[in-house]
């Protein structure tokens, strides 16, 4: 075809590159369609054209692939040394949320492999001929000047369910099609000195292969995240400061989040501070009397204050209180008090269905009117809620007893015992949930505290109002989680201010995909890790104002 044409392909193959950051513009259906014709131009094996695109533009949709990429991501630092993890975590993997068009490349495998020639005997043909299909998009996306980049930070059955595919249909991973923000002369994991690039000659072997100890040495493999424009338009206002991109890590990334989500110009918010008395307190699980509850909630609204609403201000945060049922009416707080039997969870349900409902609303209500004033702290105070916290936790992640119940705020490890038999027996008498909104819900009528209800309607209404929400500890973001199962666009608004000492925190933020700013061992509650972690940001997003205006 000519010496031009020859030249044309290395260039397009050399530039080729996993592309991790996009423009918002829209990619022209033209364009798309010459991409995915490239894709159905592969080779396959015995003719058989298994791939499948499945062509996505739904925010929706693209917001619940970049929840599961950070999930599955987090999970794998967890088998990291602490250094290569820490470098896993400051990696870009994914453009899930920036690009505008995710095409998920599935498998159909259910014709039989002796159906189809040459596949009886290699039998995974019909998936290296999807991937030739990828590399033709690739690069035909590359010579067209778009970016492209091959994410499989997924579990494959979760991606499978995300996009409906039936048994039988295997995916190949979700690949980001768009405009792109960047050309790195390399590929990002060389830069970043993940990996190097293996010599040809490492790599090709003369006529079999090497006895003894020739073999050639493999790669090194280390085992062990809103709105797209505005994601893009947040980094492009980070990459103007003064300074390396992500230089402050995760800070950086929580901050991007905050401009794109509550915008730039955000300087305050409010601590949402919900309270409520714990029947299971009367099996034995708390250091604490259930008056504790109720005296904390009052010093909130007075002076002297309580700890958390005292960091609150000092932080510019307004407080506001909400009452969901302490032993008596909190005045100046608003009033989310059960009306109906209260259970102790061992023996009953914690709450009816018209006071779950009614909490709900509430905090409804309370984040719809935080959100107008900036970041929404979620902060909750409640003796023995760290026990229905860790019931719900189970509930929700399908895990046992033992891998979430800690000691608690005080507590000894006679009480320890107590609490895992508790929480044991709740589970039991509860029965075994599933993944979706409806089992979500069940559960925490079943395992959650009224602050819990209080606080997801919080998460619900300020998502909704495309407000940052900042976690505080177990109880707020497992109040978070339940948000998310509810309406799984929420997690989009989250930011983890800390990792408490509560076992299941590290469980649940991972399911939520979200790495902590702060990790300080706090059992404080009262949402002071959140409103210290929401002072980081406002500073934090005053001192980029400034840089921004500087550099002007």
């Amino acid at each position: 075809m000519g010496e031009q044409v020859t030249e044309a392909l290395g260039e397009v193959i050399a530039g080729r590159r996993d592309i991790r950051r996009y423009r918002p513009d829209a990619v022209e259906p033209e364009l798309l369609e010459r991409v995915l014709e490239a894709g159905h131009s592969a080779p396959s094996v015995g003719h058989s054209q298994p791939w499948r695109f499945v062509v996505v533009r739904s925010p929706e949709t693209r917001e619940r692939a970049a929840h599961l990429a950070d999930t599955a991501r987090l999970r794998q630092a967890r088998d990291l040394l602490p250094e290569r993890a820490a470098r896993l975590l400051d990696l870009k993997l994914e453009g899930l949320r920036e690009a505008p068009i995710g095409i998920v490349v599935a498998c159909d495998r259910r014709t039989p492999a002796n159906g189809v020639l040459g596949r009886a005997t290699f039998t995974e043909t019909d998936v290296w001929s999807c991937a030739c299909a990828i590399q033709n998009m690739w690069l035909t996306a590359r010579s067209l000047g778009l970016g492209m980049g091959w994410v499989t930070l997924f579990e494959p059955s979760d991606l499978a369910t995300l996009i409906g595919a039936p048994e039988g249909v295997e995916t190949l991973g979700w690949m980001c099609l768009g405009w792109p923000d960047e050309r790195p002369p390399e590929p990002g994991l060389q830069r970043a000195s993940w990996s190097t690039k293996l010599p040809l000659e490492d790599v090709v072997l003369e006529e079999r292969w090497p006895e003894g100890d020739g073999a050639p040495a493999q790669p090194l493999s280390h085992l062990r995240a809103p709105d797209g424009d505005a994601l893009v338009e947040a980094g492009d206002g980070a990459d103007t400061l003064l300074a390396p991109p992500e230089s402050l890590g995760i800070l950086d990334r929580a901050l991007n989040r905050v401009v794109a989500t509550s915008g730039p110009r955000t300087s305050g918010g409010r601590l949402i501070l919900a309270g409520a008395d714990h029947p299971v307190v009367d099996l034995g699980i708390s250091a604490y009397e259930a008056h504790v509850t109720a005296d904390v909630l009052g010093h909130a609204l007075t002076e002297p204050s309580s700890l958390g609403a005292a960091h609150a201000r000092a932080a510019g945060l307004a407080v506001d209180v909400v009452d969901a049922g302490v032993s008596e009416p909190v005045t100046g707080a608003v009033d989310a008090r059960p009306r109906g039997k209260r259970g102790n969870l061992r023996d009953a349900d914690a709450l009816t269905d018209n006071d779950l409902e009614r909490c709900v609303t509430v905090g409804q209500d309370v984040g719809r009117l935080a959100a107008a004033d900036g970041l929404v702290v979620l902060g909750e105070v409640g003796v023995g809620n760290t026990t229905v916290a860790a019931a719900l936790t189970c509930a929700l992640l399908g895990v046992d007893a033992d891998d979430v119940v800690g000691l608690g705020s005080g507590a000894d490890a006679a009480m320890s015992k107590r609490k895992l038999g508790v929480v044991s027996a709740a589970l039991e008498r509860s029965g075994t949930f599933g993944s979706d909104a409806d089992a979500a819900r069940r559960a925490l009528r079943c395992l959650g505290g009224p602050e819990i209800a209080v606080l997801t309607g919080v998460c619900l209404a300020a998502a909704d109002d495309g407000t940052t929400i900042v976690l505080d500890g177990l109880a707020t973001s497992v109040a978070a989680l339940v948000a998310c199962r509810l309406e799984p666009a929420v997690q989009g608004y989250l930011v983890a201010g800390q990792r408490s000492r509560e076992k299941g925190h590290a469980l649940v933020l991972t399911e939520l995909g979200l790495e902590p700013l702060l990790d300080l061992r706090l059992r404080a509650g009262e949402g002071v890790g959140g409103v210290l972690a929401a002072g980081m940001l406002l500073r934090g997003l005053e001192a980029r104002r400034a840089s921004i205006r500087t550099t002007d």
